[in-house]
């Protein structure tokens, strides 16, 4: 195997962690399991020995159970060394995170120039501006909660655009000013929730509105379907990354300009654990760089799978943990399974299949213009129906209008609950 830089960087984070053992044990949080794994001297072996973390453990005793003796968060606060958020809630009820101040842009930049046509840009331009259409409803930080005014909305190099959280129900005259303060902002890229990005592309596509501006499009805060991207890098005519992440881990893994989802060996370590046969596990991230509330082998609710190449490590996001599907023979399949089902497939803006605790499925799509053809719409029912193993035909449904969970987050995949949960 050749040492190529990025694998120097990745066998780099093991003496890392070593290193940042004795810190951890000064947490609250961590010095029972820390003296139980035995970690002295501090040793990867060690490291690996630790529980996994789950949110409920970090929101127990908050923040006294990440603060070090003597210290408390109103001081923090105070003195301007802490910012505090909170996550959306996609998976339970919001945390609480809190961050040294800076730390949030610092984490971001570093996962933004692993991918070099990104890194040029933001070197063409320092102060990159962005427009960012996001759900209201996400965190304080990223997106405003209330309506606020245009100047309101804008904060530094960013300019928040979106105050709808059903992006299906806005009228032209909503969408006619976001275009309009999109256009005045003249942004070097677009920051994307991907569903609320297709609504506001097919306006723009409609009425035939350019941004000569834009360099590339950026998508996060949910999973892209295969259908979104389709959408984006046609209407706005450049090219489109997918960012991951979460508000309590920073960003994970950039997209590259070849498709490759590349680990911010700065920001984390990431394991995949409890893999099935096909390597897909859960996601685990021990953060690097958040000295105020370090996580150690956080399970962060995704799914996930290393493909190690003799040059690097990539990874493939497969989706939430509780939107994975049973097949028929009582496989695992992920809400990114699902989604290839989609690959080269016009006429759908967004989708979202459910499936019953009969294993049946239904197929809600919001159209893209007149929607699919009858064979398109048939390749790919084809396509799901083989990949879960299905013994009933899949039925479809036209809507005009998906609603997302509380979170304000989109679930493309979900399955029903079970009876007494």
């Amino acid at each position: 195997m050749l040492a190529t830089p990025e694998l120097i960087r990745e066998a780099a984070q093991i003496p890392q962690l070593e290193g940042l053992l004795p810190r951890w044990r000064e947490v609250p949080l961590y010095r029972d399991s820390l003296a139980r794994a035995g970690c002295e001297p501090p040793t990867f072996d060690c490291f690996k020995n630790l529980p996994l973390l789950r949110k409920h453990e970090m929101r127990n005793g908050f923040p006294r159970n990440f603060l070090a003796d003597g210290q408390s968060l109103e001081r923090l606060l105070e003195k301007n060394l802490v910012e505090l958020e909170h996550t959306s809630g996609t998976s339970e009820e919001r945390l609480p995170v809190m961050f040294g101040r800076g730390w949030w842009n610092a984490q971001e930049e570093s996962a933004l120039r692993l991918n070099g046509l990104v890194a040029r840009v933001l070197d063409e331009h320092p102060q990159a501006r962005r427009a960012t259409l996001v759900p209201p409803a996400c965190n304080g930080l990223t997106c405003p909660t209330v309506w606020m005014s245009r100047e309101q909305r804008t904060l530094g190099n960013t300019l928040y655009v979106n105050l709808a959280r059903i992006p299906f129900l806005l009228g032209d005259a909503d969408l006619a000013r976001m275009a309009t303060e999109i256009a005045g902002w003249a942004p070097q890229f677009l920051d994307l929730d991907p569903v609320h990005g297709v609504r506001f592309a097919l306006y723009c596509e409609q009425q035939g509105i350019r941004f000569p501006s834009l360099r590339f499009v950026l998508c996060s805060y949910e999973f892209v379907s295969v259908v979104h991207r389709r959408i984006l890098a046609r209407v706005f005519g450049v090219p489109v990354f997918n960012l991951y992440g979460s508000t309590e881990t920073g960003h994970l893994l950039m997209e590259n300009e070849h498709g490759d989802m590349k680990p911010s060996y700065d920001t984390a370590f990431l394991e995949v654990v409890d893999a099935d046969e096909r390597g897909v596990g859960e996601l685990v991230v021990t953060t690097l760089t958040n000295d105020y509330m370090p996580l150690l082998r956080y399970r962060i609710g995704d799914l996930a799978e290393r493909i190690e190449r003799p040059y690097a490590s990539d990874f493939v996001v497969h989706g939430r943990i509780r939107d994975a599907l049973t097949a028929g023979d009582g496989r695992r399949i992920t809400t990114w399974q699902v989604d290839q089902c989609f690959a080269g497939t016009d006429g759908i803006a967004h989708y979202e299949l459910r499936q019953d605790e009969n294993g049946d499925c239904v197929l809600r799509l919001v159209p893209d213009g007149t929607g699919p053809s009858a064979g398109e719409l048939e390749r790919v029912l084809s396509g799901l129906g083989d990949r879960l193993a299905l013994r009933n035909a899949i039925k479809t449904e036209v809507m005009p209008v998906l609603v997302p969970a509380a979170s304000g987050k989109f679930r493309l995949t979900q399955r029903a609950a079970k009876s007494g949960a």
